[in-house]
C-alpha cells in the first residue's frame, strides 16, 4: 500500500469509517475507497456489497479483475442497563465479533460481579456518550425499562444514526415513548428505526431467550445496514 492510501486509511480508522482498498490487478493500481464516496457502476455496486459483507474478495468488472480489500471499524454493541437480558447478551455478542459495553447509573446492578469481562460503566448515558459518541457502527440495546435512563441513549443513538436502536417494552410502554420522541422532535421515519419491542419476534419469554432475539436482530440490522451516502456522513 502507498503512504497516500496508508494516509488516508488511517484517517478514517481514526473516525471509525469503513474503507476498502480497489486494485486493478491487471494494471496494480489501487485506489482507497471510503465509505460514501461516489463510485457509479458495476464497480460501484460491487464494492457497496462488500462494505455490507465485510469480506475481502476478487471480483470482475468488464473483463478486468479486482482485488477488494475492506476496513471496517469493529462494530459495537453499548447495552443501556445492567440486567438480567444483559447477562445473557454480552457473551454471545462477544462471540459474534462485537465489541460491547454496558452503562446503567445504578450500582446495585453495574457490578463487576454480574458482568466480568466486559466494559461496565455506572454513569448515566448521556455523560458517557457525550465523551464517547455512538456513531453509524454502533448498535444501541435500552433495556433499563425507565425512561430517565433509556431515553437519553436512544435520542443520542438516533442522532448518531447508529445501525441498530432497539428498546425493551410493551406496545404501551412504546407507545408513551412515541410520543417524547416526538415532542423532543423526531419524525416518524426516524422513530420507526427503533425495534420496539426489541428483538425478532421469535416468542421468546426468558431472558436468555430475549437475549438471543436482540442479537439475531442486531445482526440483521448490521448485515442490511444502510451505507453512508455521502462523505460527510461516514464522517
Amino acid at each position: 500500500m502507498n503512504p497516500t492510501h496508508l494516509k488516508a486509511l488511517n484517517a478514517a480508522r481514526s473516525r471509525r469509517c469503513a474503507a476498502m482498498l480497489v486494485t486493478d490487478l491487471a494494471s496494480g493500481q489501487d485506489r482507497l475507497v471510503v465509505e460514501g464516496e461516489d463510485m457509479d457502476g458495476p464497480l460501484g455496486e460491487a464494492v457497496a456489497q462488500h462494505f455490507l459483507s465485510g469480506k475481502a474478495g476478487l471480483v470482475e468488472i468488464n473483463n478486468r479483475h479486482h482485488f477488494l480489500n475492506v476496513y471496517l471499524p469493529l462494530p459495537r454493541v453499548v447495552v443501556i442497563g445492567a440486567v438480567h437480558i444483559s447477562q445473557a447478551l454480552v457473551p454471545m455478542a462477544q462471540l459474534a465479533d462485537f465489541d460491547v459495553t454496558i452503562i446503567d447509573p445504578r450500582t446495585a446492578f453495574a457490578t463487576p460481579e454480574r458482568f466480568a469481562d466486559v466494559e461496565l460503566i455506572a454513569d448515566w448515558p448521556q455523560d458517557v456518550l457525550l465523551q464517547r459518541p455512538l456513531d453509524r457502527y454502533s448498535a444501541l440495546v435500552a433495556v433499563t425499562h425507565d425512561p430517565k435512563i433509556d431515553d437519553p441513549a436512544i435520542v443520542a443513538a438516533l442522532n448518531a444514526h447508529c445501525f441498530y436502536v432497539g428498546a425493551l417494552g410493551s406496545r404501551k410502554t412504546h407507545g408513551k415513548r412515541v410520543e417524547r420522541l416526538m415532542t423532543a422532535g423526531f419524525g416518524p421515519e426516524q422513530i420507526g428505526a427503533i425495534s420496539a419491542p426489541i428483538g425478532l419476534d421469535i416468542g421468546a419469554a426468558t431472558p436468555a431467550e430475549i437475549a438471543v432475539a436482540v442479537l439475531a436482530d442486531i445482526i440483521r440490522a448490521f448485515r442490511r445496514r444502510t451505507l453512508a451516502t455521502s462523505t460527510g456522513d461516514a464522517a
